[in-house]
């Protein structure tokens, strides 16, 4: 009996908008072969900047480089736009929480209704439609939109706010932040009955920047250590140790003796807990925040009486599972699956960060030792790599990424081992140039047994498209 691997791809509204469902719908099964689809309960309109965001996201200054690939509204690869719900939100639902659904608008009673077109076409198909929801960033809606108010957003070791994020997450130990996820899970499971599964992304601590891999010490994360039994103080203690000693007190031999590991990445919860135990222990903690808040999103979708309905995360690949929370045993307990991610270009934007931030803090290291440390802590590629921070960069639209094959391939690998029986879908980017996309769609299918999930239409132009297809001949056996 055959069995059919999945084959997904992220296709957000304004692209349902712009080209059309019947159209959308054709290029993703006649030229890629998809077995499933994603997409979000918005719509979109375009702005200016004073209004608006950026279409790319900019990822914090660092993907201003990107653009999209399939251009939008006026021919704009590069665009400004705000977003409105697809739906009239169920205020009843959110009554009393301090996050409040984006209001419905002019915008959402004209066009709110091609995401439910797009949902009943594209299952009259026979494709699995999933909504991609943010896991901690209220509304929830879109990744640009929205966020937590400074009481939710998490602290530093020293209490202190983040200086610069990508991710807009705020604290998992958050009631306020959790309420309101459980709030839109319910409201999303009536307003679209027939939705396959709330693909989450970010149900962790995402460690775009270094200090970002130092959350959570807010207040909310204090009375969580009570209640989860794990000392707040020496977590603090440790953490603020472990902070100042990459941000002052790092020397050439530290870097020298990190290189002379041989299982650098697996060795270091040993390290970590041997030296500084209380970090060792934050890391813990963060790995029951995400899974509690995995947890209460299954529980709220069965209360819905929608136990079919399938939890399916997005989230980081290790090593950065390690630092962001994300247990991939803890996640199998509640999940159907989880999509990992092998997005080579943020790989690189966070490699470049962690390693400028340490430079500037420690001006007596050697940049190629640190440079060498960070390639092999963080295993992201196959080749000969820099030896200079500078040469290390977010690539633009024509440069391929520095994630290699073998690479990708260890960390699909490491996720699987840990999430027995649960399936693992390798996530790939389409962004960058397309015979870069080709062997990474390829590596993705070969690495991934489980099926492949593909991020997002908008980088995906038709030659691409024709790739996702030709990669995905043999993913049905």
């Amino acid at each position: 009996m055959s069995q059919q691997r999945q084959i997904g791809v992220t296709v957000l509204p304004e692209y349902l908008q712009h080209e059309g469902v019947e159209t959308v719908l054709d290029n993703l099964m006649k030229r890629a072969g998809v077995t499933a689809v994603s997409t979000s309960p918005y719509v979109m309109q375009l702005a200016d900047e004073q209004t608006g965001v950026r279409e790319p996201p900019a990822d914090a200054g660092a993907g201003e480089v990107r653009l999209l690939d399939r251009p939008l509204w006026e021919g704009k690869r590069e665009l400004w736009v705000k977003t409105s719900p697809s739906f009239v939100p169920d205020e009843s639902l959110y009554s009393g929480l301090r996050y409040q659904p984006a209001r419905a608008d002019e915008l959402t009673h004209s066009a709110g209704h091609v995401v439910a077109d797009f949902i009943e076409a594209a299952q009259a198909r026979g494709l699995e439609v999933y909504f991609q929801v943010q896991a901690a960033i209220p509304p929830g809606y879109r990744v640009q939109f929205g966020g937590p108010v400074e009481e939710d957003i998490p602290r530093l070791p020293d209490g202190s706010l983040p200086r610069r994020r990508v991710a807009n997450n705020g604290s998992l130990a958050s009631p306020h932040i959790i309420e309101y996820q459980h709030a839109l899970i319910r409201d999303l499971l009536r307003q679209y009955p027939d939705i396959d599964g709330l693909r989450f992304d970010w149900p962790e601590y995402p460690p775009y920047f270094l200090d970002s891999a130092f959350f959570d010490f807010s207040d909310h994360a204090r009375q969580a250590a009570g209640r989860l039994g794990y000392d707040f103080e020496n977590m603090q203690s440790d953490s603020q140790a472990l902070y100042q000693k990459l941000n002052g007190g790092l020397t050439n031999y530290d870097l020298e003796n990190w290189l002379s590991e041989d299982n650098q990445a697996a060795n270091f919860p040993v390290w970590l807990n041997d030296h500084y135990p209380g970090a060792s222990e934050m890391l813990l903690m963060k790995a029951q925040l995400s899974k509690e808040l995995l947890a209460g999103f299954r529980k709220t979708m069965d209360d819905c009486g929608k136990p079919g309905v399938e939890l399916a995360p997005s989230a980081f690949p290790p090593p950065w599972s390690i630092l962001s929370g994300m247990n991939y045993s803890l996640a199998a307990k509640y999940c159907n699956s989880v999509s990992v991610k092998l997005y080579g270009m943020h790989w690189s934007m966070m490699l470049r960060s962690y390693g400028d931030q340490m430079l500037a803090a420690n001006p007596g290291i050697s940049e190629s030792l640190l440079v060498r440390a960070l390639f092999k802590f963080l295993d992201i590629t196959d080749w000969a790599h820099p030896t200079r921070l500078a040469d290390v960069s977010y690539p633009g639209p024509a440069q391929p990424h520095i994630a290699g094959p073998l690479a990708q391939e260890r960390k699909i690998l490491a996720a699987r081992k840990l999430a027995r029986p649960m399936p693992i879908y390798a996530l790939a980017h389409g962004y960058g140039p397309t015979e870069d996309f080709r062997t990474r769609m390829q590596a993705a299918t070969d690495i991934s047994p489980d099926g492949v999930w593909i991020n997002r239409y908008c980088y995906l132009n038709d030659d691409k498209l024709d790739i996702i297809g030709q990669c995905a001949v043999g993913c049905n056996t």
